[in-house]
């Protein structure tokens, strides 16, 4: 395989990418980039997969979530915490339920670049650049907001490690503690079957650590829990210049995140991104829609994981609720028949969008649809199905249908947020927990 190095990209066709006006300043801000900090520490990555090589022999489960797309103004304390109150209490349940220890993968400090099906949108009449993230332009629809800002990568690093630290220093001061699981609450919990199955979990959980504590357990063991930053590797400039070499190990790893994933519209076998991700050291996920055929899935593996490097690949299934039945036997009959061992995720949002009075929407009843048949589907082909990537958040909002709350149609309009896709709210989201816990 011919020679890699970080910028080895560059020679392959790039889709997804922002076309920069300023080439000088670009330089300019990823020679800056280049230059600064690591946010991710080596260890941290090469803990994750070990903890991903356990997920995919069923002994571990990954539980990967967060916003569609960061916002740079939802950097704030109380988001920060909101966010990962409802990832902790999710595997909360999780792991009392499914009796497995959970890894959490936020898709958060980082994700804050979308790819779009098409270059340009109208609005008002008027032609513009779509919103790609906030990364790369703004949301706000006028020719100035929408023209990539390469500045706007610089100020994508500092939120993420703003971010980041924040979310250390909470994880690391107990905020994360098992005895404190009473206490992770939302000023708007309704009072719902999800959250009074939560309370009563709770409880149970908190009478055995009592119990154990008063045995001399070690109490150091329920107050902190690992936590891994994730994004999808889009912008490739951007990627590259957080690119570093370990001077102990003389490998490359991406050290903006732990775990970085590929898109369904950016995984094609001779383009810029595989070859950006197949030197990297980080795991890697790759998105896989109802059209991925057995025969690419191996041969992306083959030139991504030539090793067979336990934890190093996760294929993240997105094939809808009407596909999954179809799409799913087949790609693991592949993979499995190549002798692969992989980490299988199960994305149940993306292939279930559609649009309802002008916005884009999820139904809760779908999503869950998709799930059950993707445990059914691996255990009738003696698979493992490791982990789940959800879009969704901590905030109350109102931009899926369904759940314990019966949010309907006209109920997107109250509180639609999201600056790209809809995501899962704080009830959904934990009323989600529980169907995987049964479903585990």
């Amino acid at each position: 395989m011919e020679t890699w190095s970080p910028a080895s990209w560059r020679a392959k066709p790039a889709l997804q990418q922002p076309r920069y006006g300023d080439e000088r300043q670009l330089a300019q801000v990823l020679e800056r980039l280049g230059r600064m900090p690591p946010l991710v520490a080596v260890g941290e990555i090469e803990r994750l997969k070990v903890e991903l090589s356990q997920a995919a022999r069923g002994e571990r489960f990954v539980l990967q979530g967060g916003d569609c797309a960061e916002r740079f103004d939802d950097c704030t304390s109380d988001s920060v915490q909101r966010k990962l109150k409802i990832l902790l209490q999710m595997s909360l349940v999780l792991t009392y339920g499914a009796r497995k220890p959970v890894t959490r993968i936020g898709r958060l400090a980082g994700q804050f670049a979308k790819p779009r099906s098409q270059d340009t949108e109208v609005v008002n009449g008027v032609s513009l650049p779509v919103f790609r993230g906030d990364n790369v332009n703004a949301l706000e629809a006028t020719a100035a907001g929408r023209a990539p800002d390469p500045l706007r990568l610089e100020r994508g690093y500092f939120i993420s490690a703003s971010t980041l630290n924040y979310v250390r220093a909470l994880v690391s001061g107990g905020f994360a503690s098992l005895q404190a699981a009473e206490a992770w609450q939302l000023d708007f919990m309704p009072s719902t079957s999800a959250y009074q199955g939560y309370r009563d979990l709770a409880h149970r959980i908190r009478d055995a650590i009592d119990y154990l504590a008063s045995l001399g357990g070690q109490a150091e063991v329920w107050r902190k829990v690992d936590f891994y930053t994730s994004h999808e590797g889009l912008v490739l400039p951007g990627e590259e210049a957080l690119t570093r070499i370990d001077p102990e190990r003389r490998t490359p790893y991406n050290l903006s995140c732990h775990f970085l994933w590929l898109g369904e519209r950016t995984r094609a076998l001779d383009g810029a991104h595989v070859e950006y991700f197949r030197g990297l050291r980080n795991p890697i996920g790759i998105k896989l829609g109802p059209k991925a055929q057995g025969d690419e899935v191996l041969a992306l593996l083959d030139r991504l994981d030539p090793e067979r490097e336990p934890g190093r690949i996760t294929l993240i299934t997105r094939m809808g609720h009407q596909g999954i039945a179809e799409a799913l036997p087949r790609l693991i009959r592949s993979v499995k028949g190549a002798g692969r061992t992989v980490v299988w995720s199960c994305d149940p949002m993306h292939g279930n969008t559609v649009t309802v009075q002008g916005k884009k929407t999820r139904d809760f009843l779908q999503i869950t649809s998709e799930l059950e048949q993707a445990f059914a589907i691996h255990r009738a082909e003696g698979s493992v199905l490791g982990g789940v990537h959800f879009e969704l958040t901590g905030d109350n909002v109102t931009e899926c249908v369904g759940g314990a709350e019966g949010l309907g149609p006209l109920d997107l309009a109250r509180s639609y947020e999201t600056g790209c896709d809809p995501r899962l709210n704080y009830t959904q989201s934990l009323e989600m927990a529980f169907a995987m816990t049964r479903l585990l």
